[in-house]
């Protein structure tokens, strides 16, 4: 089973409900950070398709206009 937890001093947090082992229980906890690093794909893309990428990531905020003016300006 795995799950995520936030460590607070000596406790550690668990960020879902466990149901299946009862209250007093000992467990044996495996820790381990998440991963920092962002995972890069690398696209050999023309300059065409990286335009028609950024249109779509853009068109997102098209009826939202105040997003714009606030993000961009």
């Amino acid at each position: 089973m795995k799950i995520r937890g936030i460590k607070r001093g000596q406790t550690i947090e668990l960020l879902e409900q466990i149901h299946s082992i009862p209250d007093g229980v000992e467990i044996i906890v495996n820790l381990e950070l998440p991963s920092t690093q962002p995972v890069v794909e690398k696209l050999d893309l023309t300059d065409e398709e990286r335009l028609a990428k950024l249109n779509k990531l853009f068109g997102a905020w098209q009826d939202q206009p105040e997003l714009i003016d606030r993000y961009l300006c």
